[in-house]
């Protein structure tokens, strides 16, 4: 008979540490370890002994770990073994500002625990992108598609939508994840049909410190200027709402706060954008039934949501100002079309997918 055991999620990025120990008995206790060593891949083995030691007597049985990318495969998730490890390894290049640091937390997470490791990709949700939304209008012998990513949480919400939404859950529904990394995605039956991000994390809609989509001329002239490693660093670390503010700051929180003109710009600049992505999408679709906010923008940020939905109104979206000042989970007004805050929670379907492939047994 299949019992339920403490497992541990985690989260591995390029800075941070953020891990969630799911108990037997039902009870859950959060970690989060921030800004951790110098470099990149930053040493997460302070983490992790932090860890070890928060954890106290309450030892997993299984760990689960996000992977950014999962490369051509349709899977959720897969054992961690040497021959996934290697395969993981081969597509870093995929995701070069999160997979190393993935891939550090998977081999700590063997070394500091003997217990079977599974590891969760975000491209997997998207494995149900019909070709014309998948598809570059590149040749094919180039190999690149768009994979999409945050699928993870894409998961989650969408399983949090029947309960919230009954039958129009099954409809066409627009969630933007709207954090540090945003992307948009288009869900009809609970399934994903578009997604903004592509071939990589770098592309969609502008992002803390990465731009989005833009003029692959722009590149090119940019690769005129630079080396390829100051392009790179450039792609990933100076564009997005860093770049829009004059270098004020990448996080939404700060330029909320900031009186400077530049940061109220980059502010409108980024909600604009969004906007115009949910319109696509309800063109693409021939309407909407409901719009999801989630991720720390998403949840948090009134304005940014009010600033997004305004001109959706002709597509029979309005805020209630007073349920959104309150990021409320439901911000429409009575007669508008749902519009719900949805908490990301990767953890729990990190774990949930971790319950499944691993089939714990009574012992005897």
């Amino acid at each position: 008979m299949a019992v339920l055991k403490n497992i541990l999620t985690i989260n591995s990025g390029s800075s941070s540490l953020k891990a969630s120990l799911f108990l037997a008995d039902g009870a859950r206790r959060d970690f989060r370890y921030s800004h951790i060593g110098h470099g990149f891949p930053h040493d997460h083995d302070e983490a992790f002994t932090a860890l070890m030691k928060d954890l106290g007597d309450a030892q997993p049985h299984a760990i689960g770990h996000r992977f950014v990318h999962g490369g051509e495969i349709a899977d959720a998730a897969r054992m961690f073994d040497e021959a996934e490890r290697d395969r993981l390894t081969g597509i870093t290049h995929l995701a070069p500002l999160h997979m190393p640091g993935n891939l550090l937390g998977a081999e700590l997470g063997a070394r500091h625990f003997n217990v079977p490791q599974v590891v969760c990709f975000d491209t997997a949700f998207h494995a149900t992108l019909p070709e014309i939304a998948w598809r570059l209008p590149i040749a094919d012998e180039c190999n690149m598609r768009r994979y999409g990513f945050h699928g993870i949480n894409y998961a989650h919400v969408a399983r949090q939508l029947p309960r919230l939404l009954g039958d129009s859950a099954q409809g066409r529904i627009a969630v933007a994840h709207l954090g540090n990394g945003a992307s948009l995605c288009l869900l009809k039956n609970l399934q994903s049909v578009d997604t903004s991000m592509g071939y990589t994390p770098a592309g969609g809609i502008p992002m803390g410190t990465r731009s989005g989509d833009l003029d692959p001329g722009v590149v090119l002239e940019l690769a005129k200027r630079m080396d390829s490693g100051a392009l790179a660093d450039t792609i990933y670390h100076r564009m997005g709402l860093w770049a829009l503010s004059d270098g004020e700051d990448s996080e939404m929180s700060v330029l909320l706060q900031s009186t400077r003109p530049r940061a109220r710009f980059a502010v409108e600049y980024f909600a604009r954008q969004v906007c115009a992505q949910i319109g696509a999408y309800a063109a693409k679709a021939g309407g909407l039934d409901g719009i999801v906010f989630t991720g720390g923008i998403g949840e948090h940020a009134a304005l940014v949501r009010a600033l997004i939905c305004a001109p959706l109104e002709f597509l029979g979206f309005t805020l209630d100002a007073n349920a959104n000042a309150k990021n409320q989970d439901r911000i429409a007004t009575k007669n508008s079309r749902p519009i719900l805050i949805v908490p990301a929670d990767e953890e729990a379907e990190i774990a949930r997918l971790t319950a499944e492939l691993i089939p714990f047994r009574e012992e005897k």
